[in-house]
């Protein structure tokens, strides 16, 4: 079904004027003992109301920051919504921030409350709120009970909403601020230092919600929309992804019980759009072919052909002979794989880095509408996605959203302008200059537009490595080969101001157990990385890789590393992004040495 997305003044009246809408229907989803239970959009709305209130009781006034330290629970929603309501700036921030990541945030916000969601975050957390010259109070989603007393008010969310009722068509009727607004500040993850707070409006969110609803209602119709939220909240994909767009859908929002339990969650939750970053497809694509592996000939001749068809049907080289064998697929291997997506996924889309065009060839083959989007947190954070209306084309990231100007520089920069694009940096004027230039975003990437409209990115202009010979080289593209071999889980290129490509290669640990149970070898992986078998192995893996690369893209010689990066180590954003200026810090004598 098609529709038309009302324009709203602010994010706060488009939740209310949903809630109004829907009534009593089921709105936002958590497990709690072994079961799902549900929130209202009544009371949801009932509790938005009645915490703003409260935040307002507090002596917050307009325009105040408000960091917001949670897990993915209905409370996220709840709080932020109830922050912007009382008129106040969400400052949502990642639970996997160190004290000194806190610190910063805290310091450079100036958030004067704190809403965090537990004893063991606030654990990390407290240390740099009482440091901090600007916050005065805490406020616990759960019961926090503090060890003992401290400059800062400590307050229970549950208690504000209690003292505080107030009808949702007043707090609805107080939301008088527009577009323009300050909404919140989100803080980059920071894959080459300190976190910069980017300024969203509720324009630019409202921008990206209404372009967002306009593929949903254009290219697949929009009916009763089902969410599956994974991806951190504080990131700004899933803030407006997960969070305000699936409200503008009038949707459900599922609360993923985290990265063990995603498959089944996704099994019993039946999304109908799930919004993912492109290592999750990665990790997706090598469990399915390892299980299919596992079911004997037919099914892995089965998935071969799918992915051959796919692959033809990329390239536009599809015959009429290719029929038969497209209609057994769909018969057999197809709805087998729909079953474990939970048989109604409309689209998964991928966003938040650059996926490997074959791993979207991949699910499109095995009959999973696969979108890949584009954009960055200064710009709310879609710019642009593929549309099935537009033509798929995996190795481009579709065309603009509506109402989004976009240029190509004369160095092949992709210049972006229009109401999703923030109003700078928060409190760092020198560097909002630099992004920001007559109103055009500055991205940092390189890339074109092809003849159907759609953004093809071909570089990026802060992680080109340049050998000694000038020759650039795009790390992303290698390592994203590099890591769809079964032997890699995570890889990081070298080569700057150098002759050739090194790598930091992190091997896969299930295949690491296969490789060792094969060749009746202890799996100690310290150990394993100094034996010349297993690292013959690996180096078969990068040779498969380098045969399809050019000269000066090909990796010589690689490392092993110590452990996998992870967030807990600094070595990933909460993206999944690799931190190149850690991993250069930690392997950098190493990876010199290999040269």
């Amino acid at each position: 079904m098609s529709r038309t997305l009302e324009q709203f003044e602010n994010l706060v009246q488009m939740f209310f004027t949903r809630a109004a809408q829907k009534g009593d229907a089921p709105f936002l989803w958590h497990k709690a003992g072994g079961a799902w239970q549900s929130t209202s959009w009544a009371e949801a709305a009932r509790k938005v109301a009645s915490l703003a209130a409260g935040f307002k009781s507090l002596g917050l006034k307009p325009g105040d920051r408000i960091m917001l330290v949670s897990e993915n629970r209905p409370e996220f929603c709840i709080t932020d919504l109830a922050i912007m309501a009382a008129g106040c700036v969400t400052v949502p921030t990642y639970t996997t921030n160190t004290e000194r990541d806190h610190q910063h945030i805290i310091e450079n916000s100036g958030a004067c409350a704190i809403v965090v969601s537990n004893s063991k975050l606030a654990k990390t957390l407290l240390p740099a709120a009482i440091r901090s010259s600007s916050a005065r109070m805490i406020i616990g989603i759960d019961d926090l009970r503090p060890g003992q007393q401290s400059s800062l008010g400590f307050h229970d969310w549950n208690d504000l909403i209690a003292k505080n009722p107030v009808d949702p068509a007043t707090a609805a009727a107080q939301a008088t601020f527009n577009r323009d607004d300050l909404a919140c500040i989100i803080y980059t993850s920071g894959t080459g230092g300190s976190p910069r707070g980017v300024m969203q409006h509720h324009g630019a969110i409202l921008h990206n919600v209404n372009g967002c609803c306009t593929i949903i209602s254009e290219d697949f119709g929009w009916e009763d929309e089902v969410f599956l939220s994974f991806l951190p909240l504080s990131h700004a994909y899933e803030h407006t992804g997960g969070q305000h767009f699936p409200i503008g859908l009038g949707a459900e929002i599922y609360y993923s019980e985290g990265l063990e339990k995603l498959a089944s969650n996704i099994e019993e939750v039946r999304p109908t759009i799930m919004v993912v970053v492109p290592r999750l497809f990665e990790v997706l694509r090598t469990r399915i072919t390892k299980q299919i592996e596992k079911q004997g000939k037919f099914a892995n001749f089965l998935l071969d052909r799918a992915v051959d068809l796919g692959g033809k049907r990329a390239a536009g080289s599809t015959t009429l002979l290719d029929a038969p064998m497209n209609l057994l697929l769909k018969a057999t291997l197809m709805p087998k794989i729909s079953k474990r997506f939970g048989g109604r996924i409309k689209a998964m889309v991928s966003g938040g880095a650059p996926l490997n065009p074959e791993v979207g060839i991949f699910f499109e083959s095995i009959g999973l509408t696969f979108l890949q989007g584009y954009g960055q947190t200064e710009a709310a954070p879609v710019i642009s996605c593929n549309r099935p209306k537009a033509g798929l084309k995996h190795d481009t990231v579709g065309p603009p959203l509506p109402d989004v100007e976009l240029k190509i520089a004369e160095d092949g920069e992709i210049l972006v302008r229009g109401e999703l694009v923030m109003h700078g940096y928060w409190r760092n004027d020198a560097e909002t200059a630099r992004v920001l230039k007559d109103g055009w975003l500055h991205t940092g990437d390189i890339g074109l537009i092809d003849d159907k409209g759609r953004i093809k990115i071909t570089d990026r202009k802060k992680d080109i490595i340049v050998n000694d010979k000038g020759d650039n080289v795009a790390p992303q593209k290698v390592e994203g080969m590099l890591t769809l071999q079964n032997e890699i889980l995570q890889a990081m290129i070298a080569g700057d101001k150098k002759p050739y490509m090194t790598a930091v290669i992190v091997p896969d640990p299930e295949w690491t157990a296969e490789w060792c149970a094969h060749t009746a070898t202890k799996c100690n992986f310290k150990n394993l990385s100094h034996d010349p078998d297993y690292k013959a192995a690996v180096a078969a893996a990068v040779e498969r890789v380098n045969r399809d690369l050019s000269v000066i893209e090909r990796v010589r010689k690689f490392i092993i590393a110590d452990a996998p990066f992870t967030i807990e180590n600094e070595q990933l954003t909460p993206s999944l992004k690799i931190r190149r200026h850690v991993l250069k810090q930690v392997y950098g004598e190493r990876l010199d040495a290999l040269y």
